[in-house]
């Protein structure tokens, strides 16, 4: 009796074992700054902001073909996708021009490929709210990054590639004359 209590002791906790599910790890978009980052300028408002909804959740979404998507159930941003792409450029954006000025972005693509690369589609409207006509341009900043296998490499690829964007705007809002970036192909 006492080895058939054992037995059934010993394979309740290897089944709940078995169950236990990975611990959730977290991550940001926000980069760790080490000390050198300063803005002298304007900071850039972000006056709205929009993600696809597949992949504006809180879990990590990768592609992993043409044609399907993998929600990762460990892997989570510290806030939505929305939040986290607000909260970095919101850091980031800034500028020299002395002026008042907002940004609307429209995300179009946001692909997370580990072992790939990471990229950020971005259609975005920059507005001087001191000029009586609401002077604008409207831009468009397609930003990839190789990223290494894991979850992390993506993350600071994404990092990169919104640090790239943060400066697209801030050049296009410097210039006397407002300009998109321009970029020399790079096979996107």
């Amino acid at each position: 009796m006492a080895f058939t209590r054992k037995a059934l002791l010993a394979s309740v906790i290897i089944l709940l074992g078995a169950c236990r599910s990975e611990p959730v790890r977290f991550h940001t978009l926000l980069p760790a700054h080490s000390g050198e980052f300063s803005s002298n300028g304007t900071e850039i408002r972000i006056e709205t902001l929009s993600v696809p909804p597949q992949v504006d959740r809180q879990q990590i979404v990768v592609r992993q073909s043409r044609s399907s998507l993998a929600v990762l159930e460990s892997q989570w941003w510290g806030a939505s996708l929305l939040d986290e792409i607000r909260s970095a450029l919101a850091d980031q954006l800034s500028s020299d021009a002395g002026r008042n000025l907002s940004v609307r972005l429209d995300v179009q693509r946001f692909d997370s490929v580990p072992g790939q690369y990471a990229l950020i589609d971005v259609k975005w409207r920059l507005r001087d709210l001191d000029a009586a006509d609401k002077a604008r341009i409207t831009c468009r900043s397609t930003l990839k990054t190789s990223a290494g296998p894991s979850v992390d490499d993506v993350v600071v690829a994404h990092q990169n590639n919104l640090r790239q964007l943060a400066a697209d705007i801030s050049r296009a809002a410097d210039k006397d004359s407002w300009h998109c970036p321009s970029r020399s192909p790079d096979g996107l």
